[in-house]
């Protein structure tokens, strides 16, 4: 990202030029990811304060981010900041309009789309406040038209599952 400074008269320190030239570039990566964008620092200083504001032209959108401080620094950390909330907030408004139900832009519009898959729903069940029962008593539950049942068994206290197969018997299953 190209910036231009406006209104600093000294040099910056290396330190935190770096700092702000690390930042500068995570917001280029956050707009477009080359770094081919413009950025424009005026800087103004008025009774001990510093009073910073970035400008970044992205496509038809003007990012503007303020901010004031005593310290430079950070009133140019604080503009960024805004700057970069600005631009996370255009790109996921960007991303729902040009998005189709979660497909990628880079697939071409004219391409089939796969057969929807239906997902599959688990209800979790809290464990029941139900005396334990007998084998004879589960039958006479399961017969409600119901495919299974899964009970506590009256004599061995373990959970045991009774399923009903497709040509009409049982199958018991034991913990």
């Amino acid at each position: 990202m190209q910036v231009s400074y406006t209104g600093i008269h000294q040099e910056l320190p290396p330190k935190i030029q770096s700092k702000l030239d690390s930042k500068f570039a995570k917001l280029a990566k956050l707009l477009d990811g080359k770094g081919e964008h413009k950025a424009h620092v005026v800087v103004s200083h008025q009774k001990r304060t510093f009073r910073a504001e970035v400008t970044v032209q992205f496509y038809d959108h003007q990012f503007v981010g303020k901010g004031s401080d005593t310290d430079l620094f950070t009133a140019l950390s604080v503009a960024l900041e805004k700057l970069d909330s600005q631009a996370v907030r255009q790109r996921d408004k960007w991303r729902e309009t040009h998005r189709r139900n979660g497909v990628s832009p880079a697939v071409p519009a004219a391409a089939p789309e796969p057969p929807a898959v239906e997902k599959k729903h688990v209800f979790r069940v809290g464990p029941g406040r139900r005396k334990p029962i007998t084998l004879e008593e589960a039958l006479l539950e399961i017969e409600k038209d119901k495919d299974h049942l899964v009970y506590r068994d009256a004599e061995s206290e373990r959970v045991h599952v009774l399923v009903r197969r497709r040509d009409g018997h049982f199958d018991l299953i034991e913990s």
